[in-house]
């Protein structure tokens, strides 16, 4: 009964090792190629469970998982020439995905590595082309997205040959080199510098013009001034000998008399005035008149020259 009873149980542990080494699984992630005495039987490229040959220990039937999803390499630090001679270091990247995990088995043996050595080089030369028709300003402006499109397109017949498919190139960073670096800083100093004495030969020609345009409009303005000036006082010396007609036309004795006051006046207000005058001299007729009122009615008359009308002595302000 003992005997059955392990026959059985290694029958069973012998079914079960059988069962195990025939089945795998697949997940969403993962293709698996099922390899027969090294040669591909089968891809199976949808999830779940699946049979085959047990025995992979003596190469009957052995699986290899593949990645089912997108994957990314990194190509750094590149150095590329642009239109014009210059440098520039580029980071970039690319995003791929296996699609025929098949024709990926017989070209790189399903290994990433080889495969993305591959892809890397083709990769730096399609950067080297693309950068070398264009500008350095190009990785900056909207042809950015061309530029990347142009490198993939040059890829994705490098990676279809190997069972992959490039889904997208992305340039991270294009940086000047250390020597182009000085150069741009220079040639970008110069530049300023020149646009600095532009922008000052243009302020200093400005600055001369509002000048003149402001010393015209003081010298129009002063002569404006000095003729407004002369206009009125013209005026007014005619307003006063208007008056002064006026006034003597109504009373000349009167008149006669305040002149010689003003006279008196102006000729005696300093002191250490020496005149040297004979007493009946015309001048001082006043002093010697009646009872030296002034008085119209005792001034004598005027000589006949007097009788004319005479612009009056300037007021001397005392």
């Amino acid at each position: 009964m003992q005997n059955r009873l392990s026959y059985f149980l290694v029958a069973l542990g012998v079914a079960l090792f059988f069962v195990y080494s025939s089945i795998f699984v697949v997940n969403e992630r993962e293709q698996a190629i099922v390899l027969r005495f090294g040669q591909i039987q089968d891809v199976k490229n949808e999830p779940g469970l699946y049979f085959k040959l047990p025995f992979a220990f003596i190469d009957a039937d052995r699986v290899q998982y593949v990645e089912d999803r997108a994957l990314r390499f990194d190509l750094p630090d590149i150095r590329v020439q642009v239109r014009g001679g210059a440098f520039y270091e580029v980071d970039a990247f690319a995003v791929y995905r296996i699609t025929d995990a098949r024709r990926f088995r017989e070209t790189v043996s399903a290994d990433r590595v080889a495969a993305e050595s591959r892809l890397r080089t083709r990769l730096d030369a399609a950067l080297r082309r693309v950068y070398g028709l264009r500008n350095f300003d190009a990785a900056l402006s909207e042809e950015r997205g061309s530029m990347m499109s142009d490198v993939r397109n040059d890829l994705q017949a490098a990676a279809e040959s190997l069972g992959l498919q490039v889904t997208d190139v992305r340039i991270r960073r294009t940086d000047l080199t250390q020597e182009v670096s000085q150069q741009t800083f220079e040639r970008m100093k110069a530049e300023r510098l020149a646009e600095a004495e532009l922008i000052r030969a243009r302020g200093n020609e400005e600055s001369q013009r509002r000048r003149a345009i402001a010393d015209r409009q003081v010298v129009e303005l002063q002569a404006g001034a000095q003729r407004d000036s002369e206009i009125l006082r013209g005026e007014g010396d005619a307003e006063r000998n208007s008056i002064f007609a006026d006034a003597f036309q109504r009373d000349p004795g009167f008149f006669e008399f305040y002149r010689s006051m003003r006279a008196y006046v102006a000729s005696m207000s300093n002191q250490g005035t020496t005149m040297v005058l004979s007493p009946d001299s015309d001048f001082f007729r006043f002093f010697n008149s009646g009872a030296g009122t002034g008085n119209s009615a005792t001034v004598p008359p005027a000589p006949a020259a007097a009788q004319q009308p005479a612009p009056p002595p300037a007021p001397t302000g005392n």
